[in-house]
């Protein structure tokens, strides 16, 4: 039987460079920082690197929102890739790993570097308008010219529709939702990397100012500056590295409607992301019991419950009270959730940062924020198109 893709392919290292808002080295420093620790923590050398990618290739809309392409990566890490991807599209920021497992299991590459840069917060001390969806351009593309002509600036204002409808629907309310904010928090504080660390309390996240209905100051990810890395290799060679090499146990992806302006279903849930829960569960023996920690996409915190319920963590209406109190959800909860504090309060990575995450519980490497004897994580990402990955340790 031909082994699936993913089965073929483990995460060997994984790095962070400093995260700053703003951080005084440039993108391209950040990037060659968080790589070659990645590769060094893989026990590799650039020499032995042979692919790498990263979403969604160099932006030539500003606003720091993808300020390195791989071809300048490659040259800085003195790199000569035989395979080489910029993501611009696809299933989520995970679009470029999940081509890069299919590299690497084609033959293509034998050890691969997948990168995320950020500048966003060095973008905004120019402009503060520079990662809002309007400004300076004369026309607006993509997915942003069918919100902005509605004066949908920002995403939050699409998003907040979504958790309005939730609280309709299911009788939830702030404080539900406001639990995934002060447990990212509370877990944050163990995180030397995250941006925010002072404690959150409930009172404080009600008293936040409302950015768009329900949504507060709180339930919005941060910008930053930083890069996050990651290096894939063949299982074959990844027996022989220095870390326990991380599994792909499964992997699932969907093209969501929103990417091109089109809304499906009834504003509580993600169809798309449905569709990917199904996907990543065809792939694997596991169930959604067998999950030790959770490193779920929060660019806002309704996103959390929409994939919670897509991934078949929790029943469909169910997550709002299955965050509620947010001690189900704790490090030491029934699923330890964003256990380095998630978009919320370690900032804007797109994802990449929860990949990030689940190495560190998966090695260990958690400190005070480690889960007990973790060897699974279910990791998703996205609110426009969608991913989900589970990682395991033998």
């Amino acid at each position: 039987m031909t082994l699936l893709p993913e089965k073929q392919v483990c995460i060997t290292g994984a790095a962070q460079s400093e995260v700053g808002r703003p951080s005084p080295r440039t993108a391209l420093q950040l990037t060659a920082d968080a790589c070659l620790a990645a590769i060094a923590d893989a026990g590799l050398s650039p020499s032995d690197i042979d692919g790498i990618a990263t979403y969604p290739g160099k932006s030539s809309e500003g606003g720091g929102i993808a300020p390195v392409s791989p071809s300048e990566a490659a040259a800085v890490l003195g790199i000569e890739p035989r395979w080489i991807l910029a993501s611009a599209e696809g299933f989520s920021h995970m679009a470029p790993i999940f081509n890069a497992v299919t590299a690497i299991a084609c033959g293509l590459a034998r050890h691969v570097v997948v990168f995320r840069s950020v500048a966003q917060a060095q973008a905004r001390l120019v402009s503060r308008a520079s990662t809002l969806m309007s400004g300076a351009r004369d026309r607006v593309d993509g997915n942003n010219a069918w919100t902005v002509p509605y004066n949908a600036l920002s995403p939050i204002n699409t998003f907040a529709l979504y958790a309005q409808a939730y609280f309709d629907k299911y009788g939830a309310d702030e404080a539900q939702l406001g639990a995934i904010a002060v447990r990212n928090r509370a877990n944050a504080a163990h995180n030397p990397n995250a941006i925010y660390r002072k404690p959150l309390t409930l009172d404080d996240y009600l008293a936040a100012r409302v950015i768009s209905s329900p949504l507060r100051l709180f339930d919005c990810d941060s910008h930053i500056d930083g890069s996050t890395a990651i290096v894939l290799s063949h299982r074959d060679a990844a027996k022989d590295l220095r870390n326990p090499p991380l599994h792909i146990e499964a992997m699932g992806m969907a093209v969501g409607g929103l990417w091109v302006g089109r809304h499906e279903g009834d504003f509580t849930e993600l169809p798309a992301a449905h569709r990917a829960g199904a996907m990543l569960w065809e792939r694997t023996d596991l169930t959604p019991a067998d999950m030790d920690c959770a490193q779920i996409y929060d660019g806002f915190s309704i996103h959390v419950w929409m994939w919670l319920e897509a991934l078949g963590l929790v029943p469909k209406g169910e997550a709002c009270r299955f965050t509620e109190g947010g001690q189900r959800i704790a490090l030491d909860g029934e699923l330890p959730l964003n256990t380095g504090g998630g978009q919320l309060s370690a900032g804007r990575f797109h994802g990449y940062g929860h990949i990030h995450e689940a190495t560190v519980q998966l090695w260990g490497r958690g400190g005070g924020r480690q889960v007990r004897d973790a060897r699974t994580c279910i990791v998703s990402n996205g609110g426009y198109g969608y991913g989900a990955m589970i990682l395991r340790r033998d």
